[in-house]
């Protein structure tokens, strides 16, 4: 797959370089528009390197069609994760893995904001937590909390045995937010009647 890649890469790198160069030549006027009509001329003449130019505009577009295929093959891969059953083969999407570690972690007191990034490849499965603490949490210790909570979690959820690496990036630290002054004091019941008075014969 690799040697594919790098030969595309080659070639598409190649054709372009080619096709700039003969813009530039053209714009600079080093190749004149008598060569370029002479040039064309030839090849209507010619059948043989008419049908050269044929071939290799379909062998162009075949292999267009089939980049374009393997990279959309890839990109959906590495959206998924896929495992087979006893029945078929199951895929979880990524994006459903990352919710599951939102809900998990919700309840952590020491951490106020998480946004998990989950990524799959040949080397296991990589989780990047970015994560907004708390200023009076120790860092060292919840990072660590973080880590073995969503590794134990995820692993028990997807039941593989892929090596799972969790990695947490503090991006943000705040302080917590403090009630306003007042609110937790009781409140003194209010003496003025609150409502409609009846009056009547008692």
């Amino acid at each position: 797959m690799r040697i594919v890649s790098g030969l595309t890469l080659f070639f598409y790198t190649l054709v372009f370089l080619t096709i700039g160069g003969l813009f530039v030549a053209v714009s600079l006027n080093i190749i004149s528009q008598e060569a370029i009509v002479d040039t064309i001329a030839m090849l209507y003449a010619m059948t043989n390197i008419r049908l050269i130019l044929g071939l290799t505009g379909l062998v162009l577009i075949f292999i267009s069609i089939m980049v374009v295929q393997l990279t959309v093959g890839k990109i959906r891969r590495e959206k998924t994760i896929a495992f087979e059953n006893p029945d078929g083969q199951v895929t979880i999407a990524l994006s459903a893995i990352e919710d599951f570690i939102r809900r998990a972690l919700r309840q952590l007191p020491e951490v106020k904001e998480l946004k998990p990034n989950v990524r799959a490849g040949k080397k296991g499965i990589i989780i990047i937590n970015k994560v907004t603490l708390f200023s009076d949490v120790n860092i060292p210790e919840t990072t660590e909390k973080i880590q073995n909570i969503v590794k134990s979690r995820v692993q028990d959820m997807l039941g593989v045995e892929e090596p799972i690496s969790i990695r947490v990036h503090v991006v943000k630290i705040v302080h917590k937010e403090e009630p306003p002054k007042g609110q937790n004091k009781e409140e003194k019941p209010s003496s003025q009647f609150r409502g409609s008075i009846e009056y009547g014969n008692y």
